[in-house]
């Protein structure tokens, strides 16, 4: 099924009747609604992932949803089974095997590769047996939203809430076992076991963003929105709220550019993200120019004060320094 058979949608720039006819279809406000989910939890999940240096793991999982929901339309059962059942177990994999004591990140890294190459072999394997459309692939790989249904946006929802709970009780220990693991575990911080329930968590979520954008480009929501958070501020709470609103921000104007574009759901979706990035990027190259600029500035003013008394003190202060 595509858009042009139900209607030709035409961008009016009459704002409130092009949102009203958009959301005249079921699948449109469906869509609005995974989105709106989605986007929330990968922001929350993606942030920490960033932190945590495991955007291979995450691109590994990702990888896992393919063969998840290929095999579920192989099989003919729901596809949303297929994606969190194969991605949450990659995740146990990685983390049973990727990790010994306190773990090796070389260790972790390859297991995440072969686990990822299985999977991605798994995939093609599921598709080459699949005799129905060609259509079918093309959604599972770029993401669609013509086929988001009231039951899905209900898993969606019961499962983002799930990982959120989840998150909001262990968020305090495992925001200090990712930034400092070794300290963590000297204060009887359970890491190991943090870090397993972090790829569960990896994985669901991942299956959830599977669904919208697709398997290849999950990236667009798990890690644009927490990379260019982390461009504009350092403060954790600050960059956790803006990787939010950026990840909702990019979803929901994607899901509006496709539903007026006969082009894939996460072409928008990594378009738009990317230029957030690019141009967080270039705002905060600016911001550390003008800083720079700011302090020779102020240095070449001070210097003039030389033969006030204050050169001795600036000396000591150089020299502690």
């Amino acid at each position: 099924m595509q858009l042009a058979d139900v209607a030709s949608p035409v961008f009016s720039w009459n704002l409130v009747a092009d949102f009203q006819d958009m959301w005249s279809y079921a699948f449109m406000v469906n869509a609005f609604r995974a989105g709106l989910v989605v986007s929330v939890v990968c922001a929350v999940v993606g942030w920490f992932m960033v932190l945590r240096r495991q955007t291979f793991a995450g691109h590994t999982l990702s990888v896992a949803a393919f063969p998840g929901a290929s095999l579920a339309v192989l099989a003919g059962f729901s596809t949303s089974l297929g994606y969190f059942g194969f991605c949450i177990a990659a995740a146990l994999v990685i983390a049973a095997l990727g990790r010994k004591g306190q773990g090796s990140g070389a260790e972790e890294s390859a297991v995440t590769g072969t686990v990822q190459a299985f999977a991605l072999a798994c995939g093609f394997l599921f598709i080459s047996l699949y005799k129905g459309l060609l259509e079918g692939p093309t959604a599972l790989l770029f993401g669609s939203f013509l086929g988001i249904t009231t039951s899905q946006v209900t898993v969606l929802a019961v499962v983002g809430a799930v990982v959120l709970a989840v998150l909001a009780v262990i968020g305090r220990p495992l925001l200090f076992a990712s930034v400092d693991p070794q300290v963590a575990a000297g204060r009887g911080v359970p890491v190991r076991l943090l870090g397993t329930l972090f790829l569960v968590l990896l994985g669901a979520a991942t299956a959830e963003a599977s669904q919208i954008t697709g398997t290849l480009l999950v990236f667009a929501l798990m890690v644009i929105p927490a990379a260019t958070a982390g461009q504009l501020t350092a403060r954790p709470g600050l960059s956790l709220l803006l990787s939010v609103l950026l990840g909702l921000g990019v979803c929901w104007a994607g899901l509006i550019a496709a539903y007026y574009q006969p082009y894939p759901l996460g072409f928008f979706v990594t378009t738009f993200a990317f230029a957030g990035y690019v141009l967080a990027l270039l705002l905060r190259l600016g911001r550390e120019a003008w800083g720079r600029a700011h302090e020779g500035g102020q240095g070449r003013g001070h210097g003039g004060h030389g033969g006030h008394g204050h050169g001795p003190a600036a000396l000591g202060a150089g020299g502690a320094a």
